[in-house]
């Protein structure tokens, strides 16, 4: 815990990025600091926040009116909840408007940021400290101009912040942003990063348009994030010792991963964009180890035949099988994408939900494999759970967490070698995950894996221990400041 003697009580701004897989580590961050003796400001845009709070209704009974965070506060946490204006009306879908949501994110959500930053600044205690996801542009202009302690929070593997982080080497080889042919040899020069194929970086860093509206953001954010005070990454030290140490050498970084809700299954902040179906009675019913979790988490897209041969694949398998199916999985004007009569086929064997708590999901007995598109929260709760995972990556940094999935730690296989998705495939790559006596192995290698999150975590450990020393960094730059000031 801060020592609060010497200067006013520790009060952060977090700032997650408006897309849920960031806001899930972003909330259990807020309940570790606030935890230390921390206030927190925390930051949603409106749109998010009305998402959650829709859902919220129908998931949790603690979310009076529209404050997230109350049942946080009737448990003594000093969380506060705020939102900010976007850009856009909180009906504008920002999925199917992707590029023109994300340019405004990149060019103009910062004069919101701003407003809303001064107004806090009038509160007491006023906040002294900024969190904001690496993947923002502006931390150091509103850091400064507020005289705020800026740390910048990482919430996927270090892996990929060191192949962000270096993207001038790879233009200089010529793996990325090429005027000629790009090379397809193996990558073997970023700092701490044995090896890596092109085909395992980042999608947007396999893209030859380098001028697409995310490119740019990543680009200015990893020239951004070099100004920072400090950088918090949710990953483990053990799982990438050497990554994380070569990035050391340039910042001050830690590795406090993974953050887990208190409860872990359950928690008193939601955070899910969609109602969740309650799986439970269906689960209880199955035997131990024999459902297979299918879920593509609540961004990323596939198309209409991919859908269709994953779902003739797991009726062939004859696996039991809890699939979550977004309703915009394909798209948001396309929401009928199944095969005709699909879920009388599958009836008992199969549970079809538009969208779950997926950490209730995964701890119950009956899940024995997790058929995943490879986001960073599902690959960590899914270790800590012991369950072993079929990999479908879809964009953006499952490619490379898929890379550490399969590759280094082998602890889960690839749905497809190469080429299209085929039923046959999927059959063949689920039986094997979920019957075979040569996935063994992996279950067991699992099982270890889940002891260096634990170890990380416990006491001791290297996630507790970084997290203490991230705590007295923000506390001795608050003492320069005060003194400067």
């Amino acid at each position: 815990m801060m020592n609060q003697s010497t200067h006013q009580k520790p009060h952060a701004i977090l700032f997650p990025y408006p897309l849920q897989g960031h806001v899930i580590p972003f909330v259990n961050l807020a309940i570790k600091l606030a935890s230390n003796g921390f206030t927190i400001t925390f930051i949603n845009t409106q749109s998010i926040h009305q998402q959650i709070s829709k859902a919220g209704r129908s998931n949790i009974n603690d979310n009076e009116g529209n404050d997230l965070f109350s049942g946080a506060r009737k448990s003594g946490l000093d969380i506060r909840d705020v939102s900010i204006y976007d850009g856009f009306s909180v009906d504008f879908d920002r999925s199917l408007n992707h590029d023109e949501f994300f340019e405004a994110i990149l060019n103009d959500f910062v004069f919101h940021v701003d407003e809303v930053v001064g107004n806090l600044m009038l509160s007491n205690p006023s906040p002294n400290i900024l969190i904001a996801d690496t993947f923002y542009v502006w931390s150091s202009t509103i850091a400064k101009k507020y005289n705020l302690v800026n740390a910048s929070y990482w919430t996927e593997p270090a892996l990929v912040f060191s192949v962000y982080y270096h993207m001038d080497l790879l233009k200089q080889n010529g793996h990325y942003d090429c005027i000629e042919n790009k090379r397809v040899d193996i990558i073997d020069y970023i700092p701490g990063v044995k090896a890596i194929k092109p085909t395992d970086l980042p999608s947007y860093l396999q893209s030859d348009d380098t001028n697409m509206v995310v490119n740019r953001i990543i680009k200015r954010a990893f020239k951004e994030v070099k100004n920072v005070n400090v950088i918090i990454c949710n990953t483990v030290q053990e799982l990438e010792p050497e990554t994380i140490t070569a990035l050391q050498k340039y910042h001050s970084i830690y590795a406090i991963g993974p953050i887990f809700s208190p409860g872990f299954t359950s928690t008193f902040v939601s955070t899910s964009l969609w109602s969740e179906s309650d799986c439970t009675d269906w689960l209880d019913a199955k035997p131990h180890g024999s459902v297979l979790y299918v879920s593509f988490g609540s961004y990323a897209h596939t198309n209409k035949e991919t859908i269709v041969e994953i779902a003739r694949g797991l009726m062939v398998s004859e696996v039991n099988f809890i699939w979550v199916l977004r309703p915009d999985i394909v798209s948001s004007e396309e929401s009928d994408y199944l095969p005709i009569g699909y879920e009388d086929n599958i009836k008992d064997r199969g549970l079809i939900v538009p969208w779950c708590c997926q950490t209730a999901v995964i701890s119950h007995p009956a899940v024995g494999g997790f058929l995943t598109h490879c986001g960073w929260n599902s690959i960590m709760e899914s270790i800590w759970c012991s369950v072993p995972f079929i990999c479908f990556p879809l964009l953006t940094d499952q490619f490379t967490n898929r890379k550490l999935v399969v590759d280094d730690w082998k602890i889960g296989i690839n749905l497809r070698d190469e080429g299209s998705i085929s039923r046959d495939e999927v059959a063949e790559k689920v039986k094997f995950l979920m019957k075979g006596k040569e996935a063994e192995e992996m279950k067991q290698r699992i099982k270890k894996t889940k002891k260096e999150l634990e170890d990380g975590l416990a006491i001791n450990g290297s996630s507790q221990v970084n997290f203490t020393k991230f705590m007295g960094d923000l506390e001795s730059i608050l003492q320069l400041n005060h003194i400067a000031k």
